[in-house]
């Protein structure tokens, strides 16, 4: 069946509704694209846990709220301590190298454009392996957040109980 839509006064009033009114919704947000060595990006620190040196810069969203997207640097051959997340991460390693362990998985080395998908709550540590610094992309998809060894604790404590 076919289905004409100027045969349906309705039907086309509510396409040329959606038509006219998705556009300007849309183009409120703009477009960006940073580098990790833009003079624009506002570095801050880490959690207390992370090493010295550790930056964060947010690159679009808000930190306490879904879909944030971030810059981390670590220095060269810094070691972060194992930790996790609530949320997932969707990373990509601009400078540097840097080694990953997922606990009970291989660590894995990231060079610059690699890509690597990090699971909710899965504990993990990371070493910049090169003498230069390491900066990663990292997108979440919850609220920005990282637990340390404590609290990883805590968390199987707390599945242990359920």
């Amino acid at each position: 069946m076919t289905l004409h839509i100027a045969r349906h006064p309705l039907l086309a009033l509510g396409a040329l509704l959606v038509i006219t009114a998705a556009p300007s919704s849309w183009a409120q947000e703009q477009a960006i694209a940073r580098t990790a060595n833009a003079s624009s990006l506002e570095w801050g620190g880490c959690p207390a846990f992370m090493p010295d040196g550790c930056e964060i810069a947010v690159l679009h969203g808000d930190p306490a709220e879904p879909n944030v997207d971030i810059f981390y640097r670590v220095p060269g051959k810094a070691e972060v301590a194992r930790h996790w997340h609530n949320s997932p991460e969707r990373m990509v390693l601009v400078s540097g190298e840097m080694e990953v362990t997922y606990d009970g998985q291989e660590p894995v080395m990231l060079n610059p454009g690699t890509y690597a998908h990090g699971p909710a709550r899965k504990p993990h540590s990371v070493t910049c392996r090169s003498e230069e610094a390491c900066t990663l992309f990292i997108a979440f998809i919850d609220p920005l957040d990282a637990f340390n060894e404590f609290d990883i604790r805590d968390m199987a404590n707390d599945n242990a109980a359920e």
